[in-house]
């Protein structure tokens, strides 16, 4: 496996260094051999690994530790009640429950824990977005403030900043109702503009694309790719489970969807097989752009779209089109070897994005569906926890150094500006559904064999009433 790039904000999550001794001995059993973050066991007790997380005046926790811990934490125990618990441990450590607090104690420690909180707050904002998650945070800041009222000062500060965290992981307004496709059977009404009427320069369009996927990418919060395994149906396939707490990251599939058909409707509609090429050619050159900049999931999108059964037909419409860049496109984005070119690819687009010295080098937007199906691996192919019921550390590293590198990218400034007469046609123009694809396919060029001609027939009764 190709070794993982290196960042500031990404090596802060995932790289190895100096653990710092945990505050009390390590339960009997756990392992110690080749330690993964120094002085951290391969596996540990639930109770050690939290106690790894609590400071003390003379011990604070590594910011790898902190990142891989509170991610991979909620597989075993809910955000609040891991909060909780540290808090109770604070509290019980530092004897804040005693009518006179060791000022001098409180000092060293004070500073420690409110950087604790505000790491949690800042990189997983949800965790607070219940009133008993912020009463525990104000108790115990509440018993230190008497020392010092800037900490109370901090914590409102930190509290402030959750709330502008928080709506931003609810996602732009509309966004995931955007996507519910407006899947259509019909031809939309001559009214249609075609997407090239709105756009017909390539490079503008991969722009706009990545305007698009950088806005969404931004509001999926890290712990969203645990939750999505956390309440997993044990009887699907390779399916993450959707939820309340998974709702951008669902609806950034739905957009990857979305603009599947979206390609495949623009490449069908044309009446006239010069215009069907036309569009095909002007598709190649938007993915080879996308290529460029390092946009692999409008990328994937395009190439799944034209490779749907009812463009891939029209066999007279591909005749004229220079295939020649769409199959260099497609080989770079082959399921083959698990995608191993398209692996090599991501890794030199990473590559670039930590010596890059402008925001447009630095971009890295991964093909979506397989870094969640490589955590899904991940997750399914390694135990929670080992059989002398220890939590198998090892694996929450593997799964921080995962999102954390997706965390570096998603943080990247789009350096386009938005055209937002574009952005809102992707969003918005009709799409057909998958039989208003193959009845559009088949009125383009007609059907070759006996099934296609039945189903043509079956269609042209049920969605336009002909017979």
């Amino acid at each position: 496996q190709a070794g993982m790039p290196r960042t500031l904000s990404a090596s802060d999550m995932v790289t190895p260094g100096s653990f710092g001794p945990p505050p009390t001995e390590s339960t009997d059993g756990e392992q110690t051999g080749q330690p993964l973050l120094k002085g951290a066991p391969s596996s540990a007790s639930l109770d050690t690994l939290i106690q790894h997380l609590v400071p003390t005046p003379d011990y604070y926790p590594e910011k790898a530790y902190i990142f891989t811990f509170l991610l991979s934490s909620r597989l075993f125990i809910e955000p609040r009640e891991l909060l909780a618990r540290v808090c109770h441990l604070c509290i019980e450590q530092q004897q804040l429950d005693k009518p006179v607090l060791d000022k001098a104690r409180v000092r060293k420690f004070g500073p420690k824990l409110l950087q604790l909180l505000a790491e949690w707050t800042e990189t997983f904002p949800r965790d607070f977005q219940e009133e008993a998650a912020i009463g525990h945070m104000k108790d115990v800041v509440g018993r230190i403030a008497p020392c010092d009222e800037a900490y109370r000062k901090r914590m409102h500060q930190l509290l402030q900043l959750h709330k502008k965290l928080a709506a931003l992981g609810q996602g732009p307004e509309g966004l995931v109702g955007a996507d519910k496709p407006s899947l259509q059977d019909k031809p939309p009404a001559s009214i249609h503009r075609e997407l090239l009427g709105v756009c017909n320069d390539p490079y503008t369009l991969a722009q706009q694309l990545t305007h698009v996927e950088l806005e969404r990418l931004r509001h999926i919060g890290p712990e969203e790719f645990v939750q999505a395994f956390v309440n997993k149906d044990p009887l699907s396939s390779t399916q993450p489970c959707f939820s309340d707490k998974t709702n951008n990251l669902e609806a950034y599939v739905k957009w990857f969807n979305r603009l599947c058909y979206l390609v495949a409707t623009e490449i069908c509609m044309p009446a006239k097989k010069k215009q069907r090429a036309q569009v095909i050619e002007f598709f190649i050159d938007v993915a080879r752009e996308c290529f460029n900049i390092g946009n692999f999931n409008s990328l994937m999108a395009i190439i799944s779209g034209m490779n749907m059964s009812p463009v891939s037909r029209l066999k007279k419409t591909w005749a004229k089109v220079k295939t020649a860049k769409f199959f260099i496109l497609e080989h770079q984005m082959d399921p083959t070897g698990n995608f191993c070119n398209y692996r090599t690819a991501l890794r030199g687009a990473a590559h670039r994005s930590l010596t890059a010295h402008s925001s447009r080098e630095k971009i890295v937007i991964p093909f979506f569906s397989l870094l969640i199906k490589d955590i899904y691996f991940l997750n399914e192919g390694c135990a929670n926890r080992l059989p002398n019921g220890n939590v198998n550390f090892e694996k929450f590293l593997e799964l921080a150094k995962q999102v954390g590198e997706f965390i570096t990218w998603k943080q990247v400034e789009c350096p386009f500006e938005q055209d937002p007469s574009i952005t809102h046609y992707l969003h918005t123009a009709p799409i057909f559904s998958e039989d208003g694809l193959y009845l559009a396919s088949y009125e383009s060029e007609s059907p070759e064999n006996q099934t296609e001609k039945e189903r043509w027939k079956s269609l042209r009764s049920s969605i336009l009433g002909k017979t």
